[in-house]
């Protein structure tokens, strides 16, 4: 008998108490309570959209079951129901670079499972295909540009009830939520700064024609030159797609004018670098002889000599923050109305070695 009571004793002990506590499930309390294990999931979890009396019920039936759930498997059940996918065509490495390093640290912080595709090979018909598919399996989707410009994979997602953000894109802030940077301002004070300089003959070479932001940047160009008193000289105007080599061939076109600019502005780092490669092979000195400025400050900015002055578009913090605009649309309670969010973060010019006063005219 009193082996009998011992053993009674310990199955009673705090030590198994808990142990039978942490073997409760989440079914055993959503069948106590007479609901649905997603609605204990929601009440654990602290979600809105559960009515009160259920509400109730689950905790009550938490209490008397000394449920307690597992924190880490919770998370882990979490990361696994909020898929987001990441879909990139951009063909700069560098700033490829940043944005994983954004979005990799969003999804960790925030407990959900990122998946990323890339585009790169697939056309038009491909990629409205590939948007289709992917709708139906994820809950939300991280658009960079270019993706983010084009209509058709927009609609795709827009339609499919898919919540979308659009990074450094605002072209369709009024279907889809978008973090970016003011890149006509910034434009404006980079051409400001080397104004600022004495340089009145600045060379520009575009972006993708195909992108909001290159626009926007174009028309910060323009905006200081018309501040500045200066007149606009479309032969100082070169086309650029981003990449370096359409940089070079900008580059090649600018410095061969009759008259050629004493400063080039380049709408991104990777062109700016191919600026300053073409000056270098034709025997002129950077600054001494040309001042080059950049965008976006990505690693191709530092990754040449002299190193670039340029805009930082905090391009690893837009792609955090995207992760977290959609979080919180998908997650948002079903009765809630839906919301568009425009988020503009701050941008800052970075001086480097890259300027300097233009030589005196002989």
């Amino acid at each position: 008998m009193q082996r009998s009571k011992g053993t009674h004793s310990l199955k009673n002990s705090p030590k198994a108490l808990r142990r039978k506590a942490s073997a409760i499930t989440i079914d055993e309390v959503a069948a106590h309570a007479g609901v649905s294990a997603m609605t204990v999931s929601r009440v654990i979890n602290g979600h809105a959209g559960v009515r009160e009396a259920n509400r109730e019920r689950v905790m009550r039936s938490v209490l008397e079951l000394d449920y307690r759930p597992n924190l880490a498997a919770s998370a882990l059940a979490a990361a696994q129901h909020t898929c987001i996918a990441l879909i990139y065509t951009n063909p700069s490495s560098s700033y490829l670079r940043e944005l994983l390093v954004g979005a990799l640290r969003g999804s960790t912080r925030s407990a959900a499972q990122l998946v990323i595709a890339t585009w790169d090979e697939l056309g038009a018909q491909a990629r409205r295909e590939a948007a289709r598919q992917l709708a139906g399996t994820v809950a939300g989707v991280i658009l960079p540009p270019p993706l983010c410009e084009s209509k058709d994979i927009v609609d795709v997602f827009v339609d499919a009830g898919t919540p979308v953000v659009s990074i450094a894109s605002s072209h369709f802030s009024d279907r889809v939520s978008c973090v970016r940077i003011d890149d006509r301002q910034a434009s404006h004070e980079m051409v400001s700064h080397l104004i600022a300089h004495g340089h009145t003959r600045i060379g520009y070479i575009t972006g993708d024609p195909n992108q909001t932001a290159s626009a926007h940047r174009w028309q910060g160009y323009r905006d200081a030159l018309a501040d500045a008193g200066i007149g606009y000289d479309d032969t100082l105007v070169q086309p650029g797609y981003f990449t370096y080599r359409s940089g070079l061939e900008a580059a090649e076109r600018l410095l061969t004018l009759p008259q050629p600019p004493s400063a080039v502005f380049a709408s991104n780092d990777d062109m700016a670098s191919a600026v300053v490669s073409v000056a270098h092979r034709r025997g002129l000195e950077v600054p001494g002889d040309l001042s080059v400025v950049g965008f976006d400050d990505t690693s191709a900015s530092t990754m040449v000599w002299p190193e670039l002055t340029t805009i930082h578009q905090p391009v690893a913090d837009m792609a955090d923050t995207a992760i977290d605009i959609l979080l919180r649309e998908i997650r948002r309670p079903a009765a809630s109305a839906r919301g568009i969010v425009n988020h503009v973060l701050p941008h800052q010019l970075v001086t480097r070695a890259s300027v300097s006063r233009p030589l005196p005219d002989l």
